[in-house]
């Protein structure tokens, strides 16, 4: 929605990875040139790192394109939690090789001819590894093992392997890992964004999709996206993206730090309502043994804290009817207009009510508590207009949830 009324030739804060988009910070600079490094060496592993969000997948996206299909194939995995076996044929069926039925020194056999083939035709073959952190210590070995194929002196296959912070430790402190170590040929780990990059990011973005200071940038917008972000682009994608979106709905020509607040703040109450109540500490027993609190509630301090870009689930700022939603989510796009119509329509009534009392003193035309006697006028009007603002804020909030839903329908139609 918001790219069509500001007149953008596409999303530019779209999550999902997109090499047009590109932006070479200081630390993708550094990690390209070990990936061509890396690449021209051959052979080994090389290692991408970075927080959730850091760009990883972009960066890759972005290797790909300047890659020669003809010289180089290319697998890509996303792992989940695989063991050794289930690696083996997961990594088959990635180059193309039909591992159905095979157990696993069939399917390794499958994969020992297809890189041989490879290199008879004068191409090498690099396999991408992703979300490495979740394979577990017998997946890695079998990475190791198949990087001792080889064709006479010739390496048959290189790996580039992409990981959270966590993936850095355990290669770096695992006892049983010193072989994986010391096949290491190049290892980078992508840093944040800092405050200047992060202006340049996000002009590069809009720039990209033809903005043209519309809407502009207010004061304060771009120093509280850096800390509200921590530089993590796709982070910062999300809370843009939402702020676009509230300044389409509001019809506003500038965006500035306190629509930002308010982006917060939804995004807050989102993710506490996503978040599962706790269980109630459990009482003593009969033998006086208790359930350590603090154990039970520790969390791992290596762990990133979680944050709203992760969870899936969108819930409503304000609480809504299970009913409600259902009629939110059937509602076409041909009848958002319509519901911002009513809104303003609601909206005026409201603020042609609050008029009249100023003017006459009238009392309000909708159910209200009435004044009692002794109160103030003032105090009356004061619950009038807190009445609208919560209604005000609850038709955004709606209304932005509507938009939320039919642009990711549209997008689960195109792909």
């Amino acid at each position: 929605m918001y790219d069509q009324y500001y007149g953008f030739s596409g999303r530019p804060f779209q999550l999902t990875p997109d090499p047009d988009f590109y932006f070479e910070s200081a630390s993708h600079k550094k990690a390209m040139s070990y990936l061509g490094y890396g690449l021209n060496q051959g052979e080994g592993f090389i290692v991408i790192t970075g927080e959730v969000g850091a760009g990883k997948s972009t960066l890759v996206a972005h290797l790909m394109e300047r890659i020669d299909p003809e010289a180089l194939t290319v697998a890509h995995v996303v792992t989940s939690a695989l063991d050794g076996e289930e690696l083996i044929h997961v990594v088959a069926q990635s180059f193309g090789i039909a591992v159905d039925g095979k157990d696993k020194a069939g399917a390794l056999g499958a994969i020992e001819q297809f890189l041989q083939d490879e290199a008879r035709e004068g191409r090498r073959c690099l396999l991408i590894v992703d979300e490495c952190q979740n394979l577990e210590f017998t997946a890695l070995e079998e990475l190791r093992m198949l990087s001792n194929f080889q064709l006479g002196s010739h390496p048959l296959l290189q790996s580039l392997l992409l990981g959270q912070p966590e993936f850095r430790r355990t290669l770096a402190h695992h006892p049983n890992l010193d072989q994986l170590r010391q096949r290491i040929i190049a290892s980078h780990h992508l840093e944040a964004l800092d405050e200047e990059e992060l202006e340049d990011y996000v002009h590069h973005r809009l720039t990209h999709v033809g903005w043209e200071n519309q809407p502009t940038l207010g004061e304060g917008l771009l120093p509280a996206l850096f800390e509200s972000s921590d530089g993590i682009p796709r982070r910062v994608n999300q809370i843009m993206n939402r702020v676009l979106l509230l300044g389409a709905i509001e019809e506003r020509d500038e965006i500035g730090a306190r629509m930002l607040d308010a982006v917060l703040e939804e995004m807050d109450e989102d993710h506490l309502r996503a978040t599962p109540k706790q269980s109630a500490p459990k009482e003593i027993s009969e033998t006086g043994s208790t359930l350590d609190l603090a154990e039970a509630q520790m969390v791992d301090a290596d762990e990133p804290e979680p944050f709203v870009a992760d969870v899936e689930v969108a819930v409503p700022a304000e609480p809504v009817a299970a009913d409600a939603e259902a009629e939110i989510e059937s509602v076409p796009a041909s009848e958002v207009a319509a519901i911002m119509a009513q809104r303003d329509a609601r909206t005026a009534e409201l603020e042609a009510a609050i008029g009249e009392l100023q003017a006459a003193g009238a009392e309000p035309v909708f159910h209200m508590p009435q004044p009692q006697v002794g109160e103030d006028m003032d105090d009356a009007l004061g619950r009038i207009e807190a009445r609208l603002e919560e209604q005000e804020r609850s038709f955004r909030h709606v209304l932005t949830m509507l938009i939320e839903w039919l642009e990711d329908d549209r997008s689960r139609e195109a792909a």
